[in-house]
C-alpha cells in the first residue's frame, strides 16, 4: 500500500504574499497542484497534505481533490510535520514524503525511487551550487550515512555537491520508530526528517539514494526570485513539448504557456503569444504575433492574425480572426467565418461563411450562414436588467453603423440599410 505525504504547512514569508508558498503559480497553476498531478500518476492509495499557515486557502484549493488534510498547529520542522500524519496511515504502508513546493518533479523520478530495494530511500541530485541544501554524506563503502543540514555542516561537508531533494520513502512503522528518537538539538531548533537517515544507517538498515538526472526538476522556491527560476524551467519544458508535438515556434523564448496545451501537426505560433488554461490547436492552426488564447479549441486550419484575444471560444472549422479581434466566452465559429479587426463577440454563434469584418460588437446572437455584418454594427443585447438574443438569418446583409436592439430577428436574406436602428 502506497501513501503519500506532502509537506505544505510552510508560511513562505519571503514570498511576501497573502497566500501560502505552495499556492504560488508555476505555468499558471499552483505549485502544489502541479506536484499533486505528478504524484497521482503513481496511483497512490491515499494522499495526505500537511497544512498550517493559510490553511483556509489550501482547504479551498483542495476541496474535492480527495486529499486528506492534516493540520500542523506548531511548525517545528519536517520531522514534526511528518509525525502529525503517522496516526492516519497504515503501519505497513510504504510512505512517499515530498515538499509541497516541488512543482516540476517527474512521475518517472518518483517511480525510480520507489523501485529501490531499501528500508529507506531518498532522491538526491548534484548541485552546481549546493548552498542551502542538506548534504548527502556517504561512508567509505559509498553508502549513505547521514544528511547534514546546511546550518549544521562543517566547512568540509559544505563542499559536498550531492544534496538532498527532500523526497524520502520508507515503511510507516520504521519511520515512526526513527521519528521518536530524533531531537531538536540543531541550529534551527527543529525536528529534521533527515535525521532518520543516520538512525536507519546506525541500525544497519539499507539506505539508498536515487540520484536524479535533472536537478532542475527537484528545485523548490522560497522567494519570488526562485519562483521565477522555476517558471523559466517550466516554460522551457512546455515549449519543448510543443516542438516535439509538431508545432513551430517562431521565437520560442517569447511564447508563454500557462496551462495545458495540445497541438496538432504543422501548427505555427508567432512571437509573444500567450496560451492559458486548456487550449487545443488543430492541425495547421496559425497564431499571429501578440495573441492571447485562453481556454479555447481552435479547429484545423484556423488562422489568428496578430493581436487577437480569444477566450473560451470554439472554432468548428477553418476560419480567420483578426487582427485585433476579441473573441469572448461562448463564441462558436463554423468553417469559413471571418471575424475582422476590432470586432468583439460574446456568446455568439456564427454559421458557415458569416462575416463581421470590422468595428462591430456581436453578443448573445445567432448569425446565419453567409450573413454579412457591416462596420460599426452592434447588437444591443442588454436592457439594463436582462440580456436578450439577436437572430440574423442566412444571407442577411446588415449595413454599416446599424443597431440591432434585442430581442430582434432579422430574416433570411434581409437587407438593413446603413445607420438603421432595428
Amino acid at each position: 500500500m502506497l501513501e503519500v505525504i506532502v509537506l505544505a504547512a510552510g508560511e513562505g514569508r519571503r514570498m511576501n504574499s497573502a497566500y501560502p508558498k505552495v499556492l504560488q503559480p508555476i505555468g499558471g497553476r499552483a505549485m502544489l497542484l502541479r506536484l499533486l498531478s505528478s504524484v497521482q500518476r503513481l496511483d497512490p492509495d491515499r494522499i495526505h497534505v500537511v497544512v498550517g499557515a493559510g490553511a483556509e486557502h489550501l482547504e479551498r484549493e483542495l476541496a474535492g481533490s480527495g486529499c486528506h488534510l492534516v493540520t500542523q498547529t506548531e511548525r517545528l520542522g519536517t520531522g514534526h510535520a511528518t509525525a502529525q500524519v503517522l496516526p492516519h496511515v497504515g503501519a505497513a504502508s510504504r510512505l512517499l514524503i515530498l515538499p509541497g513546493d516541488m512543482p516540476l518533479v517527474r512521475p518517472s523520478t518518483l517511480a525510480s525511487l520507489l523501485e529501490l530495494d531499501a528500508d529507506l530511500s531518498i532522491v538526491s541530485f548534484m548541485a552546481d551550487d549546493p548552498t542551502g541544501y542538506g548534504r548527502i554524506l556517504r561512508g567509505d563503502d559509498g553508502r549513505v550515512n547521514t544528511i547534514r543540514e546546511e546550518k549544521d555542516a562543517t566547512d568540509e561537508e559544505r563542499t559536498v555537491r550531492e544534496v538532498n531533494s527532500g523526497v524520502l520513502a520508507a515503511r510507516a512503522d520504521h519511520l515512526s520508530a526513527w521519528l521518536e528518537q530524533i531531537d531538536r538539538d540543531n541550529a534551527q531548533g527543529e525536528y529534521y526528517l533527515t535525521d532518520c537517515i543516520a538512525l536507519a544507517a546506525a541500525e544497519g538498515r539499507s539506505v539508498q539514494a536515487s540520484i536524479a538526472e535533472a536537478a532542475e526538476e527537484l528545485l523548490g522556491a522560497n522567494d519570488r526570485s526562485q519562483l521565477a527560476q522555476l517558471e523559466q524551467v517550466f516554460q522551457r519544458r512546455a515549449r519543448r513539448a510543443l516542438l516535439e508535438a509538431g508545432a513551430t515556434l517562431a521565437a520560442p523564448e517569447t511564447v508563454q504557456l500557462r496551462g495545458e496545451v495540445e497541438v496538432g501537426r504543422d501548427v505555427f505560433i508567432d512571437a509573444n503569444v500567450t496560451l492559458i488554461g486548456q487550449v487545443t490547436l488543430g492541425d495547421g492552426v496559425t497564431i499571429g504575433a501578440g495573441c492571447v488564447v485562453e481556454g479555447a479549441r481552435l479547429a484545423a486550419g484556423t488562422c489568428l492574425k496578430p493581436y487577437c484575444v480569444v477566450e473560451g471560444a470554439v472554432t468548428e472549422g477553418p476560419c480567420t480572426l483578426g487582427p485585433f479581434a476579441r473573441i469572448r466566452p461562448g463564441t462558436r465559429l463554423a468553417a469559413g467565418v471571418k471575424i475582422g479587426n476590432f470586432v468583439e463577440t460574446k456568446n455568439a454563434r456564427f454559421s458557415s461563411g458569416a462575416k463581421a469584418s470590422h468595428l462591430s460588437y456581436i453578443g448573445d446572437a445567432e448569425v446565419g450562414a453567409e450573413a454579412n455584418i457591416g462596420a460599426g454594427t452592434i447588437t444591443c443585447n442588454y436592457d439594463g436588467a436582462n440580456k436578450h438574443r439577436t437572430e440574423i438569418g442566412p444571407g442577411a446583409f446588415i449595413g454599416s453603423n446599424s443597431a440591432l436592439v434585442a430581442p430582434v430577428r432579422i430574416g433570411e436574406r434581409a437587407v438593413v440599410g446603413a445607420g438603421s436602428v432595428i
